[in-house]
C-alpha cells in the first residue's frame, strides 16, 4: 500500500475487537419502552462512534425523555456493564493481535468508552492486556472521535510518528479521527451498508480474516493448512432447509457477525453431525441487507 511503512497498529475497541453493539443491541429498546418510546434506527446510526457523554445528552433530547443525561446514565449503564461480559472478540481478531504480539508489533487500543468502562470489557479477555502497548479511553484526552487526539496519543505513548502508524476501525468517526491525525486507516464496516461513506479509508475489508499483513510492510500470517484457514469456531442456530441455513434473528446464541463473509467449512447438527461446506455473503437487492448462507 501507498504511504509510510507501518510499524505500529492501533485498535479501536466497541464493534471493531470485540461485539460489543451485538450484545447490547436490546438494551436501548428496553429502556425507551419505559418511557413509551421507539428505537430510531436513523438516530442511533448517527450516535455510532460517540463518547458516552455526548451520547447521552443526544439520546434524552432526541426521544425527550424526562430525564436529566446524568439520570439515562446511572439508570442504563448497569444493563451495559451485564452485558459487557458476554462480549465476544470478532472472528479473525485472536489471531491477528497475536500474531502481531508474536512479531513485536506494537499495538494499542484507542476507544471512545470511557477508560473504566474499556478496562471492564477487557477483563473477561484471558491475556489481552499483555497484547496492547497501550490501551486508551476517551475520558483521558481532551475530545474523543472524530477528534485525532486519541490515535495522536496513542502514538505518542508508543513513541511511533503517527504517520507510520496504522487504525483497525468499524466506524465513520474512526476513520475521520485516523485521517486526522495522518494515519492510514483500514475499515471493517461493524454495519453492512451500500453506501460509499467508508469510501475516506484506506482500505475496506470484510472481516479480520481478510486482513493482509503484508500489505502494510507487516510480517505476513503463516499459518494456512493447504491454502486453507484455521479459525476458532463459529456458532448458530438456524433453520437448515433446501441448501439454506435461516438464522433465528432472536437467537442469543449465535455469534456470527456481520463481517463474517467468505466460505467455510463446518458442520451441521440436526438429527445427525453432517459436514458442510457454505458460503456466506449479504443481499442487498430488496433494498436493505439480508444475509445468505448456502450450502455448495
Amino acid at each position: 500500500m501507498k504511504g509510510h511503512r507501518i510499524s505500529a497498529v492501533i485498535f479501536d475497541l466497541d464493534g471493531t475487537l470485540l461485539n460489543t453493539e451485538l450484545v447490547t443491541q436490546e438494551i436501548l429498546k428496553e429502556f425507551l419502552a419505559r418511557y413509551g418510546k421507539v428505537v430510531d434506527l436513523e438516530k442511533e446510526k448517527k450516535r455510532f462512534g460517540m463518547i458516552h457523554h455526548e451520547s447521552a445528552i443526544a439520546t434524552v433530547k432526541d426521544y425527550d425523555l424526562p430525564i436529566t443525561p446524568q439520570q439515562y446514565s446511572e439508570s442504563i449503564m448497569p444493563m451495559y456493564y451485564e452485558k459487557w461480559l458476554q462480549a465476544k472478540p470478532h472472528i479473525g481478531v485472536n489471531r491477528l493481535i497475536k500474531h502481531l504480539h508474536k512479531h513485536g508489533v506494537p499495538s494499542a487500543i484507542a476507544s471512545n468508552s470511557r477508560t473504566k468502562n474499556v478496562d471492564f470489557k477487557l477483563s473477561s479477555q484471558k491475556g489481552w492486556k499483555e497484547y496492547f502497548s497501550v490501551i486508551l479511553g476517551g475520558d483521558q484526552v481532551k475530545s474523543g472521535k472524530p477528534s485525532p487526539d486519541l490515535f495522536l496519543e496513542a502514538a505518542n505513548k508508543l513513541d511511533v510518528d503517527p504517520s507510520c502508524c496504522l487504525v483497525l476501525e468499524d466506524s465513520v468517526l474512526g476513520i475521520k479521527a485516523g485521517k486526522a491525525a495522518s494515519m492510514q486507516v483500514v475499515v471493517v464496516p461493524s454495519i453492512q451498508s451500500d453506501t460509499d461513506e467508508f469510501s475516506i479509508a484506506d482500505y475496506v475489508i470484510h472481516s479480520f480474516l481478510d486482513f493482509q499483513p503484508e500489505l502494510w510492510g507487516l510480517p505476513p500470517f503463516d499459518d494456512r493448512v493447504m491454502k486453507a484457514l484455521p479459525i476458532e469456531p463459529v456458532h448458530l442456530k438456524g433453520t437448515y432447509k433446501n441448501g439454506f441455513l435461516h438464522e433465528n434473528s432472536d437467537n442469543e446464541e449465535s455469534d456470527l457477525p456481520g463481517q463474517v463473509w467468505g466460505v467455510f467449512f463446518g458442520w451441521v447438527d440436526s438429527q445427525k453431525s453432517v459436514k458442510i461446506v457454505v458460503s456466506i455473503s449479504w443481499d442487498s437487492s430488496c433494498g436493505s441487507f439480508s444475509r445468505n448462507i448456502v450450502r455448495i
